[in-house]
């Protein structure tokens, strides 16, 4: 249990493979937090029991073909994916950028004893081909991603026609409350591996010109100041016009946003 190899493609070989689709590793690239990773688990252990399940097997239902998950975190939504990785259903490729909460997370699947690939890549530059999955599964990721539009014009880059991207993520509050979220904003974010409380995902996905919304619900749950939340599922269009920005602008997007991310990190 739990011994991996990766081929010179970065494919799975029997177990749990650490690194990108290189075979690379960006540890000194990506952020790291090592005590927001250490401290997630015992903090989310009470929401994970009673919360979260019945929106994490919405995520799983019937799972095939490839599958992506954009970020592992500690690997809550491995226990998830056993199923359909033991049927045989589905093969499981899942990114976390940060080293330590990869670590967990890849310590996870090995105690499961799954067949899983976990990636070091980071969502706004996935290193896959075009057209790689057929489901890509986003859960409480979007919150910490420097850059949403470019990770979502990759997801939908790297999604199959007729793929599906599956979410639950938290939101903006309205009214009151989303003026205290915006004040807690600065604090939460340095202390909470990065996690923006204000965004309004939901809106991204659904106005999207690569996908058609197939479900979108607002969840009232949460403990203040994370919540609510919105899930959903959103079907990869068959035939799409060339979104986003322009390449050369969404990198050097891109780069002040990780060199603004380095410094905070650093000060």
């Amino acid at each position: 249990m739990g011994t991996a190899t990766t081929n010179e493609e970065g494919s799975v070989e029997g177990g749990v493979a650490d690194g990108d689709a290189s075979g690379h590793d960006h540890d000194t690239e990506g952020p790291a937090h090592p005590w927001f990773a250490r401290l997630y688990d015992p903090v989310m252990r009470a929401s994970e029991a009673k919360l979260f399940p019945p929106h994490r097997e919405y995520l799983a239902r019937d799972l095939s073909g490839d599958v992506l998950d954009l970020g592992a975190g500690t690997g809550a939504m491995l226990p998830y994916y056993e199923t359909a990785i033991q049927s045989g259903e589905a093969t499981i490729t899942v990114l976390e950028p940060d080293p330590h909460m990869r670590k967990q997370a890849v310590a996870e699947a090995r105690r499961l004893d799954i067949d899983v690939r976990v990636s070091d890549a980071r969502a706004e530059s996935l290193p896959f081909p075009d057209d790689s999955f057929d489901v890509v599964v986003a859960s409480m990721v979007f919150c910490t991603i420097p850059d949403p539009a470019a990770a979502l014009d990759e997801v939908a880059r790297v999604l199959r026609p007729g793929g599906e991207l599956r979410f639950l993520e938290h939101v903006a509050e309205e009214g009151w409350r989303r003026l205290a979220q915006r004040a807690l904003a600065p604090l939460w974010s340095r202390f909470a591996g990065g996690c923006r409380l204000t965004r309004r995902t939901g809106d991204q996905f659904s106005d999207h010109a690569a996908f058609t919304v197939l479900d979108i619900q607002r969840q009232h749950l949460g403990v203040f100041p994370v919540r609510p939340f919105v899930r959903g599922t959103l079907e990869r269009r068959d035939s799409i016009e060339e979104f986003g920005a322009d390449p050369s602008v969404r990198e050097r997007v891109r780069e002040a946003v990780d060199a603004a991310r380095s410094r905070l990190e650093r000060s």
